[in-house]
């Protein structure tokens, strides 16, 4: 028996691939499936099945395209309806794969679909679980996503959810591992550990939502409690996992077209298409395309895409560091995005060479910013609402990054305002999206929250946030 956790950190997502005796399952696989089919062939296997375990809504899985690369079917749990052929299991139904049973557990709450696959060895031994959205380590899945697609509130959902932990998952042995699909950063959950593979044992001592003396009254409130409203993308996601799309390969074809500075001039002009820098925040801060929005590759980048670009369907322009085209493009169709239509041909240096106008974002240390501050200039906070509770700038204005066109009204028309967040790559997203919009009297604080403290400005704990409408 072999277990194979692929995890891609960018989405904070694990995809499992499972062999025994030459027969391959794999679990919620990524859109790009050569590492899949390029792994069953070093091991002399075929891969026998796909499960999915619900209808994704913060990536695009690659279950359509591995299924007509290999001819293995689809699987899904009881209830779920997609438009293309596929194996709806049945509660308890198992699944050979050589020596080991896959058994399929229907627990719905996140999804109604959901369905959380239970690994038994060749003795019929419960060995692990893949609990898909249904359970995190340190969490469980948010109820509040399949609402209409359920005709359920999210209360009716997070008891649902309630009901098929207690009967479905905490009966199994201390001894099961969990593997679930997501970890620290998706937004699929609240609070998830970093860890991506545990005990049940331990999960049932330390996660809140499987507390022994729980009721279910206390297990929605719980659960329900402090969700923020889901990226916009998410349903458009569910929408390509249900029905069907594009093959990488077509995509990427499209989008890795080399544009000259003027053709990529013309394109955006006569397209609409959002110019999207994907360089380092350091270099964006020193020159960039006017209006041009920056979301680095080194951070959590195709997240933030989806929930601040939010259309998928959106026609892209790319402005990568060389070499990073093609890696840029998978990335985005990761989480549907499919609408690259081309580079910038030799990057921002051809840009400046054909004489075109370049914009830059001021940006100021630490140690600088320290008397600004002492001076009661506007400060604005762009980290999660966890975060700035956690600890902030005593007068900080409270303008999450995943809501900030929310609040372009709180930012001042004419005076200086110094925008900051835990590091430095969001309050640049920050920056662009405002420079975008006009808002050009803006600074930035280099190194973020973290500089700030190291350069012994007062901060406070939690209080009562400030949050600018």
């Amino acid at each position: 028996m072999n277990i194979e956790q692929i995890y891609t950190g960018c989405l904070a997502q694990g995809a499992y691939y499972i062999e025994s005796e030459g027969e391959v399952a794999i679990i919620d696989p990524l859109r790009e499936v050569q590492p899949y089919l390029e792994r069953a062939k070093r091991d002399k296997a075929k891969i026998k099945y796909i499960f999915e375990t619900h209808f994704h809504a913060d990536f695009v899985s690659g279950h359509v395209t591995l299924s007509r690369e290999t001819g293995a079917p689809i699987v899904y749990g009881p209830s779920a309806n997609p438009s293309f052929d596929a194996i709806i299991a049945e509660d308890g139904q198992a699944f050979p794969l050589g020596k080991l049973k896959i058994i399929a557990l229907h627990t719905p709450g996140h999804t109604m679909e959901s369905t959380t696959y239970l690994l038994r060895d060749e003795n019929g031994k419960d060995h692990a679980i893949f609990s898909g959205d249904t359970l995190f380590l340190g969490d469980v899945g948010r109820p509040d996503l399949a609402q209409k697609a359920a005709s359920m509130t999210q209360e009716e959902l997070a008891a649902t959810l309630y009901d098929s932990l207690r009967t479905k998952i905490m009966p199994l042995a201390d001894d099961v591992i969990v593997y679930p699909a997501h970890g620290a950063g998706s937004a699929c959950g609240k609070n998830m550990m970093k860890e991506t593979v545990d005990t049940l044992g331990n999960q049932k001592q330390m996660n809140y939502a499987l507390r022994a003396d729980m009721t279910k009254e206390e297990f929605v409130k719980e659960v329900t409690d402090g969700l923020l409203p889901p990226p916009q993308y998410f349903p458009l996601n569910v929408k390509m996992n249900k029905e069907g799309y594009d093959d990488i390969e077509d995509v990427i074809e499209r989008g890795a077209v080399g544009l000259s500075p003027e053709a990529f001039e013309t394109a955006a002009n006569e397209t609409g298409a959002v110019v999207l820098d994907v360089r380092h925040q350091n270099d964006f801060a020193k020159a960039h395309i006017p209006r041009s929005i920056f979301i680095g590759l080194g951070g959590s980048f195709a997240p933030w895409v989806g929930a601040l670009i939010a259309d998928v369907k959106q026609p892209i322009l790319l402005i990568t560091p060389e070499g990073k085209e093609e890696e840029t493009i998978t990335r985005l169709s990761r989480v549907g995005f499919d609408g690259t239509i081309g580079f910038l041909k030799g990057g921002l240096e051809a840009w400046i060479a054909a004489g075109k106008d370049t914009d830059s974002v001021t940006s100021m240390d630490a140690e600088t910013f320290k008397a600004h501050v002492e001076a009661k200039a506007p400060i604005f906070d762009v980290r999660k609402e966890t975060e700035y509770n956690a600890e902030h700038l005593e007068d900080a204005h409270l303008t999450p990054l995943d809501f900030l066109n929310d609040h372009l009204a709180a930012f001042p028309a004419k005076d200086t305002f110094y925008v900051h967040c835990a590091g430095g790559y969001r309050s640049m997203i920050a920056a662009s999206i405002l420079k975008s919009r006009g808002i050009h009297n803006l600074v930035d604080v280099a190194g973020g929250f973290g500089a700030i403290k190291k350069a012994g400005i007062k901060t406070t704990d939690f209080v009562c946030p400030t949050t600018s409408n």
